[in-house]
């Protein structure tokens, strides 16, 4: 029994390992240990014998010499003048960062440091995570273009555990939905504070198109210097680290919200937050936590330190034209050769013929009237039914005009002769117009709009002929030509155009990426010297107001046509009308102008939107300044209280003075008599000269027949016609015109700060890296 209890005999196939050698390495480490045991090697039986009382002193003091070994390595830095901005500099781990905050609600302040900032930093509530306000700012971000960021939860603690777990739960399915995939840090320790430093130095920096090919700088100082002649304007001295690109001092630099100026020099003052600062005479930086460093925003400090790094080359210095001041005498013809007076003079005895006129009539009215012998004529095409159809037609509307009594002809005028030229009436016809002529109605409503699209009335107080003179008929809206240079407007010889604009963009974009341009540095600490710049940007930065700058590529500065695609965004519902001030946020630019809306199509011709549709991409076309794509675009409407509604977002697509906007004009009748395949059309026009003026345009229907005029019927309007089919009595005739349209000159680069959300809790602190 004992035997057979027994323990257990390996076998002859038992694994045989090799016992462990230590080495060299395990003596080496005992020696230098000197006898003493690491509290981590202790053994599980000695930290089991340790008390509660002593596990926790234990633990207390690892944590106090963690955060002496963090305080020595960490150094914050108040910005004087500005709540909530400060830096924090590590030279043990040589890293830096400097925080700026953006109060809620601000949403100016909150676009532009966007624009900057390496990474945005989100401080979200523990139980809502963010309010309306929030959702609107984080909606106008992501449509900007979001950098890097980090999400960070601070407090929470106080709540009870279970409405914690629930808080949680909402706030991550929140989060889920705008940040998939990203990681929440809370904010409640030093180790998890550090732990987010940590994240913020070592991710993976997101890179914004409009900002990586231009130099750009986020102002850490400023200084204003009158100019001799008045206080108004003058010398600004802006000064902040340079990022994006080497910044030369011969371009030009653009002032978000303020304007272009140029640059007189460079300087390279000492760097307020150099990880290895020079002690100055009577200054020093304490190793506090809570630091109150007046240099961070002094500009009077270390004057001789500073070096000029360079200055302006007036003969390579970018220009700060922007429109082409235009010729009024470009136009004009020398006076004509006794020559070219007798041909001219030939060649209207040749055209001149002889008409019958109403008496009293001018000669540019007489050019446009119609011989009686051009009349209409029956086609060769006409069937035999045709001839029927006359001549039920004709009884058909002599009835008419004999049931309604107040329709009566009018008397016989009496006419004289008068001798015209031929060429008169091309010569008026081919003036040019100066500008559009304003709208003579407002626009329906949306709804109204997408029911009966582009159809008015005929006006009964003006003949249509005058109302519509400037449309035209087209074939086909497809295949017709139309000459992109016919009949521009005056503004068109005041904007900048490029022969060939992507070809202009690639060859840019090469120079940048290859050759090294001379300037500051990437990284370098600097002082601009803009020249001609208003009292009011100080002011603005005083206020707290950041100032943020970018250095314009070539032709930046010059106005031309801009093509925009967006969408409508879903918050907003509100009917929108083209012509209608709008604000824009472009790349780096805030203008607010009156846009154009226009179908996306690959087509010559586009045709124009009276509003903003909401179900497909638009495009929008403004003059502004010439912009380089990539860039974002951002379209805000303001209401009466001065906030702003965030209308559409998009993306520039192309910088295309050529690009032809038709808008169309849809006039529409009703047929009166219907046969086999003519007509008898009335409501479409009012009177006889109107249906002969436009005769020539083809006409449809809203079934798919076609056709066009025969002749007018009486002195109505009622007109003759003839169709490719029968119509049906519920169908509608169309007629279909077009004219060219132009955006309204409209330009303004200042952009009134919009009133703050009301509802807003939700903070945005916005958050610059820089590293070594």
């Amino acid at each position: 029994m004992a035997a057979a209890l027994g323990a257990h005999r390996p076998g002859p196939l038992k694994q045989q390992n090799k016992a462990h050698k230590g080495g060299k390495h395990s003596g080496a480490s005992q020696r230098r240990a000197g006898g003493r045991v690491s509290v981590k090697t202790q053994p599980r039986r000695r930290l089991r014998d340790l008390s509660r009382v002593d596990r926790r002193h234990q633990a207390l003091q690892l944590r106090r010499q963690r955060k002496e070994a963090g305080q020595d390595s960490a150094l914050v830095l108040t910005e004087e003048g500005r709540a909530g901005a400060f830096a924090l500099l590590c030279p043990r781990l040589k890293q830096r960062w400097r925080f700026v905050t953006a109060q809620a609600g601000d949403l100016h302040t909150v676009l532009d440091l966007a624009k900057v900032a390496d990474s945005l930093l989100f401080i979200l509530d523990a139980a809502e995570g963010w309010d309306d306000a929030g959702e609107y700012c984080l909606s106008c971000l992501f449509a900007q273009g979001l950098p890097t960021f980090a999400l960070a939860v601070p407090g929470g603690t106080d709540l009870p555990p279970k409405k914690r777990i629930d808080a949680k739960k909402k706030l991550s399915k929140a989060i889920e939905k705008r940040f998939p995939e990203a990681r929440l840090f809370p904010l409640n320790t030093e180790q998890e504070s550090s732990l987010l430093l940590r994240h913020l130095s070592t991710q993976k920096q997101r890179h914004l198109a409009f900002r990586d090919r231009r130099a750009h700088l986020l102002a850490h100082a400023a200084e204003f210097v009158p100019a001799q002649e008045g206080d108004l304007v003058g010398t600004l001295k802006v000064s902040g680290f340079v990022r994006g690109q080497t910044l030369n001092v011969n371009s030009l630099v653009h002032i978000v919200g303020h304007g272009d100026f140029q640059m007189s020099q460079v300087d390279a003052p000492p760097d307020p937050l150099s990880l290895n600062p020079r002690v100055v005479k009577g200054q020093k930086r304490s190793q506090d936590m809570e630091v109150q460093d007046d240099s961070v925003n002094g500009t009077d400090e270390m004057e001789e330190d500073v070096k000029v790094l360079m200055k302006a080359d007036p003969s390579k210095q970018e220009s700060l034209q922007s429109e082409v001041v235009p010729d009024p005498m470009e136009g004009e013809q020398t006076w004509p050769t006794e020559e070219e007076l007798q041909e001219a003079e030939a060649s209207l005895k040749a055209n001149r013929r002889v008409v019958k006129v109403p008496k009293g009539t001018s000669k540019y009215q007489a050019a446009w009237i119609v011989d009686d012998e051009g009349g209409s004529e029956k086609d060769d095409d006409d069937d035999e039914d045709d001839d029927i159809d006359d001549d039920m037609m004709e009884e058909a509307v002599s009835q008419e005009g004999d049931s309604s009594g107040e329709e009566e002809e009018p008397a016989e005028e009496e006419c004289e002769t008068m001798t015209v030229s031929e060429s008169l009436r091309d010569e008026q016809y081919d003036e040019k117009v100066e500008e559009d002529e304003q709208m003579l109605e407002r626009y329906k409503q949306e709804r109204m709009d997408e029911m009966f699209p582009d159809e008015v009335d005929t006006p009964r107080d003006v003949p249509a002929r005058i109302r519509f003179q400037k449309y035209r008929g087209l074939k086909s809206f497809r295949t017709s030509p139309w000459d992109p240079k016919e009949n521009l407007p005056r503004d068109y010889a005041r904007i900048f155009q490029f022969q060939d604009f992507s070809r202009t963009r690639k060859h840019l974009f090469r120079q940048i990426e290859k050759e090294e341009s001379e300037g500051a540095s990437v990284g370098w600490y600097v002082t601009l010297h803009l020249c001609n710049v208003p009292v009011s940007v100080m002011e603005s930065f005083k206020e707290g107001k950041p100032l943020v700058l970018f250095s314009l590529l070539p032709h930046e500065q010059k106005m031309s046509v801009l093509n925009f695609l967006v969408r409508r965004h879903p918050s907003n519902s509100e009917p929108v009308r083209a012509k209608e001030e709008l604000i824009f946020h472009c790349g780096f630019r805030r203008f607010r102008t009156s846009p154009l809306f226009s179908q996306h199509t690959s087509a010559d011709k586009h045709k124009l939107e009276r509003f903003l549709r909401s179900d497909a991409a638009m495009v929008v076309t403004v003059y502004a300044p010439i912009t380089f794509p990539p860039a974002s675009v951002l379209l805000f409407k303001q209401r009466s209280n001065g906030m702003h509604d965030l209308v559409a977002t998009g993306s520039l697509l192309s910088v295309d003075p050529d690009r032809i906007v038709i808008k169309r004009l849809v006039l529409s009748g009703h047929p009166f008599k219907i046969f086999t395949k003519m007509a008898v059309v009335r409501y479409m026009f009012f009177n006889r000269e109107d249906v002969m003026w436009f005769k020539p345009v083809e006409l449809r229907t809203k079934w798919g027949r076609r056709g066009h005029i025969k002749e007018p019927l009486g002195t109505h309007g009622h007109m003759k016609c003839h169709f490719d089919g029968q119509l049906k009595s519920q169908d509608t005739v169309l007629l279909n015109l077009y004219k060219r349209v132009f955006p309204k000159w409209t330009y303004d680069p200042h952009v009134p700060e919009p009133v703050p959300w009301v509802r807003s809790q939700s903070t945005l602190p916005v958050q610059e890296v820089d590293m070594e």
